[in-house]
């Protein structure tokens, strides 16, 4: 029986791009390959079209897949296939995913970075553990969620924006508006607020927490900021879906406990008469997208194959 040819997998966030090879019966993920972006300002994604065509031309190293998967940041539509808007990436309306599948001239299924993993996670990490509803927060560069009622995940175009929503204290934010929640509670928002506590820049949110752990003030207020940001919109999203089970993951979930016993308390304190959630760690880390792109990929390796034999 012929060895079936490998998936290319692709998953672009705010700032870098994770790329991987899934080999073998099985569909094993291969080691991942991690570029910046380097495509910021090209609302059209014809530079991040390029990019990604050199990326995966390295990570298959002269193999042929049968097909991939690529996923994006920010408002995503995939019946239209268009990457409609990405604060972080610039992009607006851009049919990236056909433009990518072209110059490959592989077949490409597509999706949303944050809702991808949140499915990888529901699948084959934290899962739901019999919640009625979830909420999969995954807290990076920029702040996204996904919610599932029940195995059902709410896919709508622009559905699960979390870090836009307006709370106390927030800043003036890259997509426009002022007082979005990943202005001062995802990772680049809470080195930026040390920066402007203390005058000290820092080279992201692991150093802010370590400051904070040894007793520095600027970093424990900037730190609990974060934490009351994060509790106010969790707070929003339990009253109007019922969230009973919140899993946490993105870079800043390598926090741990430092992160999610005082979001616990910071939620507890502002419920009233709802239930707290329960609040765990995403188990996938950061290949969770990755196995959600892999996903998406099987899924469409099977309906090309059923075309086939039809």
């Amino acid at each position: 029986m012929p060895e079936r040819a490998p998936l290319l997998l692709l998953d672009v966030g705010g700032t870098d791009i994770k790329a991987a090879v899934a080999r073998g019966a099985g569909r094993e993920l291969g080691p991942a390959l991690r570029r910046g972006v380097l495509a910021h300002a090209d609302a059209s994604g014809d530079a991040l079209v390029g990019q990604l065509a050199g990326i995966a031309e390295e990570v298959l190293d002269g193999e042929r897949p049968g097909a991939a998967a690529l996923l994006l940041p920010g408002i995503v539509d995939t019946a239209r296939r268009r990457a409609v808007f990405s604060a972080n990436l610039g992009l607006r309306d851009a049919a990236v995913p056909d433009a990518l599948s072209a110059r490959l001239g592989v077949p490409l299924a597509f999706g949303h970075d944050v809702g991808t993993a949140a499915e990888a996670e529901l699948a084959e990490g934290a899962g739901r553990d019999g919640a009625a509803c979830t909420l999969a927060v995954v807290i990076g560069t920029g702040i996204a969620a996904t919610a599932f009622v029940e195995d059902t995940r709410v896919d709508v175009p622009g559905a699960g924006e979390l870090g836009h929503v307006p709370v106390p204290g927030g800043l003036a934010c890259s997509c426009g508006a002022t007082g979005c929640l990943e202005t001062i509670a995802s990772a680049a928002g809470i080195a930026r607020a040390y920066e402007r506590l203390s005058g000290t820049p820092v080279p992201g949110a692991k150093q802010v927490l370590e400051r904070a752990q040894a007793g520095d003030p600027a970093a424990v207020a900037a730190w609990d900021q974060a934490v009351e940001a994060l509790a106010f919109a969790l707070h929003w999203s339990v009253g109007l879906l019922g969230v009973d089970r919140v899993i946490v993951g993105g870079g800043l979930s390598e926090a741990g406990e430092e992160l999610l016993a005082p979001l616990r308390r910071a939620l507890a304190a502002r419920l009233s008469f709802m239930p707290l959630p329960t609040i765990v760690p995403a188990r996938l880390g950061g290949d969770a997208g990755l196995v959600g792109a892999r996903l998406l990929a099987l899924a469409l390796e099977a309906s090309l194959a059923s075309e086939d034999s039809a």
